[in-house]
């Protein structure tokens, strides 16, 4: 259990797969988590690659569940999507975007260098209100089940790490990341 108040984010991009495996192991271990995308919609696989399931942001997991339940309840249990929307809606209503967000972080971790190069911009183009510094740290997760898994195992000991290393005005925090990169260096 972490001995510190860190504010955690962590992102990807339909807030469906990576950052909400994380968001729920983190939860577990005791951490101030919170979960985003930063798309314009929600995507989820389809019955085809070019035939994506798209949903707005406002539509809720139970929502999401409900309709690929009625358009093809083995496609969607064999794929795994049903048992993935299953344990999203036991930890939050619907998907969230970041960029609609304004509260204070001290860390937000991205599953993707594109998702990164998003939450970057949009700080940047935020007017600056407390001066508090974050710090954003990518961590590449492909977007399938077994690896947000291992993706959000090895989120969960990078936030362990900084949160016993962690004073709220950041200092100490410097240089976590570059001190404990190699540990998550995967072949």
């Amino acid at each position: 259990m972490p001995s510190s108040p860190l504010r955690v984010a962590v992102v990807c991009s339909s807030n469906q797969n990576r950052s909400m495996e994380a968001h729920n192991i983190l939860s577990k271990r005791g951490f101030s988590v919170r979960s985003f995308g930063t798309g314009t919609h929600v995507k989820l696989p389809g019955p085809a690659p070019d035939k994506p399931n798209v949903y707005d942001f406002k539509t809720t997991y139970d929502q999401m569940y409900n309709d690929l339940l009625r358009k093809d309840k083995e496609l969607y249990t064999q794929n795994g999507i049903l048992h993935m929307l299953d344990r999203n809606k036991r930890i939050k209503p619907r998907p969230e975007r970041f960029q609609n967000c304004k509260d204070l972080f001290d860390l937000i971790l991205t599953c993707e260098e594109r998702v990164y190069d998003q939450v970057v911009e949009d700080l940047n183009s935020r007017e600056q209100e407390t001066c508090q510094p974050v710090h954003v740290v990518n961590v590449d997760i492909q977007d399938n089940h077994e690896e947000a898994t291992l993706g959000a195992f090895l989120i969960c000991e990078l936030c362990q790490c900084v949160s016993t290393r962690w004073a709220p005005c950041g200092a100490e925090a410097r240089g976590v990341a570059e001190a404990v990169t190699g540990t998550w260096l995967r072949p």
